[in-house]
């Protein structure tokens, strides 16, 4: 009975990895100018003028470069080639080391402070077309950005990673990107981006001061950032790890489990996979505390009653891992219905990508982008690929 559900799921899934790539290879392109559009919005219309950022030009190399072996289909790779001359001549910053956050729409840097999580970003993506790369340069590319994280952000007294530092490298007391976000110098997801970050590098290029910072990560989430009475995350927190906040990100709680179930297996380190695996079905069972049970979707948090594009995706990779892992029914129902909540309430059918999210009242977010700072193709792309892997 599995065999065929999970057969569907899957062609489900290949069919819609080859609608996203096409999507973001039609619209992304700015073919006038030879660089990315900055920003695209749920009309398809292509802002010419808006900034283009580090995550989803690092989001578009990695799907770009994942996507196309699995689809058999080669001629998307030319994609990847494009975006990696993007990524190295434009963002990486030649004087300081590292990667700016934001360029202009001319190439020119824009916001050129270190965001860790925009770092994390870049060495995903560079070390995933690096696998699929006849030069060695973008891992060793992906590899220099992890010594930059760590001469610079890593906090060698108290462990983890600020999330963000000065152009130089300098220290910043206001790690704000704007002025409504939070001031917290330590977060889960960064944390987290960091772990799939240097995950993926070791993959293709192990090294034994990258498999120690790694190792690490996976102790800092179980030390401090999973809570192991509610098994959500803590999202914020000081420079000594003291909680700062009580929120709850539902997509971040099962993305987490995934990804640290990924370490642990590139790691090749049993008795971490099993702690890892027995983790991922704790955390999955706290993230199903967000579904909604009359459509099926993941709440973002447990403040905001929205439901975003990638908490989705990340659902439905997740709940199929814990259902992979455990047993339990349950968990396969959960991934296939949050697939059938995008079918029907996120994917753009008349003109293609997914939405980014809608309110409570199941109204598409007012004002928000199908490409842009916040949004990329790799929650969704990935979440396919990861499925398809599966069963």
């Amino acid at each position: 009975m599995f065999e065929k559900i999970i057969a569907d799921y899957q062609h489900d899934l290949r069919r819609e990895l080859g609608h996203i790539l096409d999507w973001w290879e039609e619209h992304i392109f700015n073919h006038e100018h030879g660089g990315l559009y900055g920003s695209i919005d749920h009309k398809n219309k292509p802002n010419p003028d808006a900034p283009l950022g580090l995550v989803m030009c690092s989001q578009l190399l990695w799907s770009f470069s994942a996507g196309p072996p699995i689809l058999e289909d080669h001629s998307k790779l030319v994609c990847a080639k494009n975006l990696y001359t993007q990524l190295v001549n434009n963002f990486l910053d030649q004087e300081y080391g590292g990667a700016y956050w934001t360029i202009a729409p001319d190439g020119s840097p824009l916001n050129p402070r270190k965001q860790t999580a925009g770092l994390a970003a870049a060495i995903y993506g560079l070390s995933e077309y690096g696998w699929i790369s006849v030069s060695n340069e973008p891992l060793k590319e992906a590899a220099e950005l992890f010594r930059w994280i760590e001469n610079h952000l890593y906090d060698a007294v108290r462990g983890g990673y600020l999330e963000a530092c000065a152009p130089d490298g300098a220290t910043l007391t206001d790690m704000r990107l704007t002025a409504k976000d939070r001031n917290d110098p330590k977060t889960a997801q960064t944390h987290l981006r960091l772990l799939e970050a240097y995950t993926n590098l070791y993959r293709y290029q192990p090294d034994a001061q990258l498999a120690g910072q790694l190792r690490q990560l996976i102790q800092l989430f179980f030390d401090h950032i999973i809570n192991p009475l509610s098994g959500h995350l803590t999202l914020h927190f000081d420079t000594g790890w003291a909680p700062q906040s009580d929120s709850i990100s539902y997509g971040l709680d099962i993305e987490a489990a995934r990804a640290l179930l990924d370490a642990a297996e590139a790691l090749g380190d049993g008795p971490l996979r099993v702690r890892c695996r027995e983790n991922l079905v704790i955390m999955a069972t706290a993230a199903a505390q967000g579904l909604d049970e009359t459509d099926g979707g993941l709440w973002y948090s447990n403040q905001v009653s929205e439901k975003y594009w990638w908490a989705q995706a990340e659902a439905m990779c997740g709940f199929l891992h814990a259902w992979g892992i455990s047993g339990e029914a349950h968990f396969l129902e959960k991934s296939l219905a949050c697939w059938r909540f995008v079918q029907k309430q996120l994917l753009d059918r008349k003109q293609g990508e997914w939405f980014f999210g809608i309110d409570a009242k199941q109204h598409l977010l007012a004002g928000y982008e199908k490409a842009g700072m916040e949004k990329g193709p790799l929650h969704q792309a990935r979440a396919c690929m990861e499925i398809m892997r599966l069963g």
